[in-house]
């Protein structure tokens, strides 16, 4: 799997972050990085505490990630989610943390997929 394949199958913007970052390998270095940031387990664990100031927190720390790496889909997911949990939680936070995760595992699942086949 290249790079772009990843970027296709977690549905995100290979150009785009090629463009910012300029060099392929300085993408699959961050790219890579995203498996080891903390901040999914941490949002998890927070709304499974409601502790919504920290959900918000790392919610907001996903979506900057997503965002600077143009991981498009969970970037959007994850930005609804941070908004919703903004000012406290609203009633759709919990079926939005549904969908971050799904669209977390998608992409943890094609960066992985592209990892073993670089075997980094």
């Amino acid at each position: 799997m290249t790079l772009q394949e990843c970027y296709a199958a977690l549905e995100g913007d290979y150009q785009g972050v090629l463009g910012r970052l300029t060099s392929e390998r300085m993408v699959q270095k961050f790219v890579l990085k995203f498996l080891n940031d903390s901040s999914f387990d941490l949002l998890v664990r927070s709304m499974e505490e409601e502790n919504y100031q920290e959900a918000f927190r790392a919610a907001h720390t996903i979506k900057g990630v997503c965002q600077n790496l143009d991981f498009t889909r969970l970037y959007r997911s994850s930005c609804q989610l941070s908004e919703a949990l903004r000012n406290g939680v609203t009633p759709e936070a919990p079926s939005l943390l549904e969908q971050v995760k799904a669209d977390y595992a998608q992409t943890v699942a094609a960066i992985r997929a592209f990892q073993e086949s670089v075997g980094a």
